[in-house]
């Protein structure tokens, strides 16, 4: 429930330490002034003008709001196969769950990379119901036996004289039909697209290795993202493929775990970005089984999550721009703070707290808007009791150590 703030509201929050989402290290004490759904001055001395609220949170710490670049709203079972099965109606009630407690956790923007759309994002906009700021790209692009494709190896091409799709991906094959399948995804507001370039571990008929699409079907969506000046990011696994991906244009490497040095240096080079996900193979070796999960992803899970964290150390090391997303399904999603403690292993806590703030901000092309605490920049933060920037824990799953979110200027 919205408590403090609101549109054409000033409101004042006094007294804790800062960490804009770049500083090394935090401000003293100071102020923020909030105006509607902005900020409006970050300040050690109190600003002039009447405040409707002004909250003293001395002794805590202010960051910005959590960004998770690799999120399915729509993936709302472990087995997402399954997802397909249900009423889309149901399935966006189930959707509508998984942004309200995400928000809840702390994120208040995620990427939406394969099944949010536009009806998603516009009651998220209109606030029918608390939730991030949600950026989509639609039905993510599969070819033909990739690994969008959920359908086993002795199934026809076809079902029903019907295209055949997955639960959150649509299977297409041609560079017209991809060309047109961009153009469609766009035309709805897609912020991004998504192609799967490499095998992935959740569909049964394509190894982590399998190169998929051609460079002609790739270049075709590359070409109608940039001329609508948006991003492709692609599943890819793989160094054959993520090399693959960036010669062609790919901006956003999802996963990224099978990367070696000589292709890290390569996308340091091409200015893209990885975002790894080390949360979701995490929870599906510790929970995966239980949970009904296909033994076809536990058998691939281990060719992909023992490397994780040695991906994340070659790109560190070659300047890779990394992202922050989680890419949890189903009964997993409440796992999504995990991905701090996880990346604790290998990296700094100012290096992932940027990760999942400015740097993340910068890859939605939401720079100085999304992941910093600045003048001009949206009114979405955090109030946390202690230091994250010393004890990354305190973001961690289990910890009880925020205190406050606030989202469009309000908090909830």
């Amino acid at each position: 429930m919205m408590t403090v703030g609101g549109q054409g509201r000033r409101v004042l929050l006094s007294g804790a330490r800062i960490f804009d989402g770049v500083s090394e290290t935090l401000s003293e004490p100071g102020h923020i002034a909030i105006n509607g759904d902005t900020i409006e001055s970050v300040s050690s001395e109190r600003p002039s003008g009447e405040f409707a609220s002004n909250l003293d949170l001395s002794g805590g710490t202010i960051i910005p709001g959590l960004i998770d670049a690799h999120f399915h709203a729509f993936a709302t079972e472990i087995d997402t196969a399954k997802c397909e099965t249900f009423p889309r109606t149901y399935e966006a009630q189930r959707a509508r769950l998984n942004l309200e407690a995400a928000l809840r956790r702390g994120f208040t923007t995620v990427r939406d990379v394969g099944g949010g759309d536009h009806g998603t994002w516009l009651a998220a906009e209109q606030g029918l119901f608390p939730s991030p700021r949600f950026f989509f790209c639609g039905r993510a692009f599969s070819q033909s036996g990739g690994h969008g494709d959920p359908r086993p190896s002795h199934e026809p091409h076809e079902l029903c004289g019907c295209a055949p799709r997955g639960s959150l991906s649509d299977l297409i094959d041609g560079a017209d039909a991809l060309r047109k399948a961009a153009r469609e995804a766009l035309r709805q507001g897609a912020h991004h697209l998504k192609i799967f370039m490499s095998g992935g571990i959740s569909t049964p008929s394509d190894p982590i290795w399998y190169l998929q699409f051609s460079d002609e079907e790739i270049s075709a969506v590359v070409d109608e993202a940039a001329r609508r000046r948006r991003y492709v990011a692609a599943h890819a696994y793989t160094a054959e493929s993520i090399s693959r991906a960036v010669r062609l244009g790919i901006r956003s490497i999802e996963h990224g775990n099978l990367i070696d040095a000589e292709t890290a240096t390569q996308v340091a080079s091409a200015g893209a970005f990885v975002v790894p996900t080390l949360a979701t193979y995490d929870a599906f070796h510790r929970f995966g089984k239980d949970m009904g999960a296909p033994a076809t992803t536990l058998e691939k899970l281990s060719d992909v999550r023992e490397r994780g964290l040695e991906a994340i150390k070659l790109c560190r090391a070659a300047g890779v721009s990394l992202g922050f997303g989680t890419d949890l399904l189903g009964q997993l999603h409440h796992l999504q703070r995990d991905e701090f403690a996880l990346r604790a292993q290998v990296e700094e806590p100012i290096d992932i707290l940027r990760s999942a703030t400015s740097v993340n901000a910068r890859l939605l092309d939401m720079e100085g808007k999304l992941g910093v605490i600045a003048p001009g920049a949206y009114a979405d933060l955090l109030v946390v009791e202690g230091n994250p920037l010393e004890d990354i824990s305190l973001l961690a799953t289990d910890s009880d150590a925020i205190l406050q979110i606030w989202s469009r200027g309000r908090q909830i």
